[in-house]
């Protein structure tokens, strides 16, 4: 079977690559990487979140987000909450340096990113987010993880 024609390997060959990409261009330009991107996203979407929900919705380890939102609190990106309906729950949350710095991040990902998605038009863009929309809503139901929706 020809690589081209294995819609598995596609996909993903297409997001390992944007996500090394992604994480050169953030890094290049503003000193983060993807990983910090993403958890930045989640918290941009559920503002006060636990590590175990981070890590969940991202389907990484709660031992990587730790070290991640270490990084990012030194930053002063992130910082760590008490819960007030349960004290001894911790919830993350993006300070107003962390969302100016989503932002950014965003805008530097889209510029980065338009060339590619200039090649395609607006039809196709559209097919290609509705197919995007029910493969992330598949992806959520079989892993029974919380997702961004």
């Amino acid at each position: 079977m020809d690589l081209k024609e294995d819609v598995g390997y596609l996909l993903q060959h297409v997001a390992f690559v944007l996500g090394r990409h992604s994480d050169q261009v953030l890094q290049e330009q503003l000193g983060i990487g993807f990983s910090q991107f993403k958890i930045m996203m989640v918290l941009e979407h559920k503002p006060q979140l636990r590590q175990r929900q981070i890590a969940d919705m991202l389907g990484q380890t709660e031992a990587s987000i730790s070290r991640q939102i270490k990084l990012m609190k030194s930053l002063g990106l992130l910082q760590t909450k008490t819960n007030p309906r349960n004290r001894r729950e911790h919830l993350t949350v993006l300070t107003n340096k962390g969302q100016r710095f989503s932002l950014n991040a965003t805008e530097v990902l889209n510029r980065y990113h338009a060339p590619m998605f200039n090649d395609i038009n607006g039809k196709d863009q559209q097919k290609l987010r509705e197919l995007l929309e029910k493969l992330h809503e598949h992806s959520c139901r079989y892993t029974q993880n919380e997702c961004l929706r």
